[in-house]
C-alpha cells in the first residue's frame, strides 16, 4: 500500500477545499443490544479494544503530510507522533427519551463537522442513553482514507462473529459479494519524485494505448459518450442542486431484505433496481411536495460501483467507479418506473458507461496536483448528477461487540458541493437501512423523502403479497 495519496483519494480533499458545504467523510451508526450484564461497555474498554484491533491498520495512526492539496506533489501519510486513541474516541449520552428522533438528531450534528486534517482522519463515538438499554458506536472516516466498501471491511475488524469467541476477538467478519447490483523553484525532493511518477504514468498510459489500440479506442468512445451525456443532456436543474452549508439533517428507514428480494423476484431486475425504484418514488414525492415540475428526462443518480478484488480486503484508499442512472420521476405509475429502471441499469451494465467514468478518473489522475482540482470538481458537478445513491452489502449473519449483538447500521454518504441530498443503503442480517442525509437549510422536508421511499417499497410489494395470498386460497369444492 503506497504512502502517497492517489489522485482519486486526493479528490475528496479537493472537493472540501473548494466549498465549505462539502463534507467528504463517510460513516455509520451501529446500534447494539445491551451487554449481557446490561448497559454499554465503558469508554476505557472500548479504547483498549480499538487499540488492539486497529494495530492491524497502521494508517489509522497516521496523518497527512500536508493539510491541503496542490503544488507538484500529493500529500502522503506520515506517522503522527502525537497520536493517542483517546483523542479519537469520545463518550456521549443522548437526551431522554433516547429514541430514534434523538439519535438521528445527534448523528446529524456528528456528521456536520469536518475531521481535523492535522490528525489521523477518523473519529468514533460511544453513545449511551438509548431506550431499552441499547448503545451505539458511530464512526466517521474521511473519504480520502477509505471508500464505502473499505469502510465496511474496517468496521468488520471491530466486530466478532461469535457472542463469546473462545480464542479472543475474531474481528474478521466477511461481507457477501455485491452480486446485486457491488512550489516555487527549487522543488523539494518529494515534489520531484511525484512529478516524475505522474510523468511516468502518462508514459505508461501512452505505451499501453499503443500496444492495445482496440482497448484505447473503446475507452475513448466510452469517455466521449459520457461527455455527451454531461454536456448535451446533462442532469436537470432542480431544488436538489443548490448551494449548501455544512449543517446536516439525517433520517433513516429500515425494511426487511426479504421484501426487496420479493420485489426483484416478482417484477424482475435486481435488489439494486428495487432500491433505486423506491428512491425514485421518494424523490418524486419530494419534488411534487415542493410544487416543482418533474423533469421529463428524469433525475440522474450517481451510483458508485465497487471495483475492489477479493484480494484487496482491508486495503485502504479508494477503488470505485460510477454509473449514472436515470430515475424516471415524471412517470406516474410505480410499476412503469421500476420497469424503466430495470431497463436502464441493464443497458448501462452492458454498455461502456462504467468504462467511460473510469476513463475520466484515469485521465484526471494524469494531471499534476496543481491543476487536478478542476478535474475533480468536474467529476462531481451538478450537471453530471442530481443525487448520490450508494448501496453497500454487509454481513448477513449476526455479529457482536463485547458480547452484545449488532441490531442495525445507519449508513452515511458524503454530500459534494451544491448537492443537497444523498442516500446510502446498507444491508445487514436480513435488514436493509436507508440513511438519508441532507443539507439542513435547503431540506427541512427530509421526512417527505424518507416517507416516499417507504411508499415506493409498499407500492411494489403490496400487489405481490395480494397475488401470493390469492394463489394460496383454494376454491371450495362441493
Amino acid at each position: 500500500m503506497s504512502d502517497t495519496l492517489t489522485a482519486l483519494d486526493a479528490t475528496f480533499l479537493e472537493l472540501e477545499q473548494h466549498d465549505e458545504g462539502a463534507l467528504m467523510h463517510i460513516g455509520g451508526v451501529m446500534v447494539f443490544d445491551p451487554l449481557p450484564e446490561g448497559g454499554a461497555p465503558t469508554i476505557e474498554q472500548l479504547r483498549a479494544s480499538l487499540e488492539c484491533r486497529l494495530l492491524q491498520l497502521p494508517r489509522y495512526s497516521q496523518r497527512l503530510s500536508a493539510t491541503r492539496t496542490g503544488g507538484l506533489a500529493w500529500p502522503h501519510w506520515t506517522t503522527d507522533d502525537r497520536f493517542r486513541f483517546q483523542d479519537h474516541v469520545v463518550h456521549v449520552a443522548l437526551p431522554a427519551p433516547g429514541g430514534k428522533a434523538e439519535l438521528s438528531s445527534w448523528a446529524a450534528d456528528f456528521y456536520s463537522h469536518r475531521l481535523d486534517r492535522t490528525r489521523p482522519l477518523w473519529e468514533l463515538a460511544l453513545v449511551e442513553g438509548l431506550a431499552d438499554g441499547r448503545w451505539v458506536l458511530a464512526h466517521k472516516t474521511h473519504h480520502c482514507l477509505v471508500d464505502g466498501v473499505g469502510s465496511v471491511d474496517v468496521g468488520n475488524l471491530l466486530l466478532d462473529t461469535e457472542r463469546n469467541p473462545r480464542n479472543g476477538p475474531t474481528g474478521s467478519v466477511t461481507a457477501p459479494p455485491t452480486g446485486e447490483e457491488q512550489e516555487p523553484w527549487p522543488f523539494p525532493a518529494q515534489s520531484i519524485a511525484n512529478a516524475a511518477h505522474a510523468g511516468a504514468g502518462v508514459a505508461r498510459a501512452g505505451l499501453h494505448a499503443a500496444l492495445h489500440p482496440r482497448e484505447a479506442l473503446e475507452r475513448s468512445r466510452s469517455l466521449a459518450e459520457l461527455l455527451v451525456r454531461d454536456e448535451l443532456i446533462g442532469a436537470p436543474h432542480t431544488s436538489l442542486g443548490v448551494p449548501i452549508g455544512s449543517t446536516r439533517r439525517f433520517a433513516v428507514l429500515s425494511r426487511p431484505l426479504a421484501e426487496l428480494k420479493t420485489i426483484a423476484r416478482g417484477f424482475g431486475g435486481s435488489i439494486n433496481d428495487a432500491v433505486l425504484a423506491a428512491c425514485t418514488t421518494g424523490l418524486r414525492r419530494l419534488l411534487l411536495s415542493r410544487g416543482e415540475a418533474l423533469p421529463s428526462r428524469g433525475l440522474r443518480a450517481m451510483v458508485p460501483m465497487n471495483v475492489r478484488q477479493s484480494s484487496e480486503r482491508l486495503m485502504l484508499g479508494n477503488r470505485v467507479s460510477s454509473l449514472f442512472v436515470r430515475l424516471p420521476v415524471a412517470t406516474p405509475d410505480p410499476y412503469e418506473r421500476h420497469r424503466l429502471i430495470v431497463e436502464e441499469t441493464a443497458r448501462l451494465k452492458s454498455s461502456s458507461a462504467a468504462t467511460g467514468a473510469q476513463t475520466a478518473i484515469d485521465l484526471a489522475a494524469l494531471a499534476p496536483p496543481i491543476v487536478h482540482a478542476a478535474f475533480a470538481r468536474s467529476l462531481y458537478a451538478t450537471r453530471l448528477f442530481n443525487v448520490t445513491i450508494t448501496n453497500v452489502p454487509g454481513a448477513q449473519i449476526p455479529v457482536y461487540a463485547f458480547g452484545a449483538q449488532l441490531r442495525e447500521v445507519w449508513p452515511v454518504v458524503p454530500l459534494a458541493a451544491a448537492h443537497a441530498v444523498g442516500v446510502a443503503i446498507f444491508s445487514y442480517n436480513g435488514l436493509v437501512t436507508f440513511g438519508v442525509i441532507a443539507d439542513s437549510e435547503s431540506t427541512p422536508d427530509i421526512n417527505v423523502l424518507v416517507d416516499g421511499i417507504e411508499e415506493g417499497i409498499d407500492d411494489l410489494l403490496v400487489p405481490l403479497r395480494n397475488r401470493d395470498r390469492r394463489a394460496r386460497v383454494k376454491p371450495a369444492t362441493g
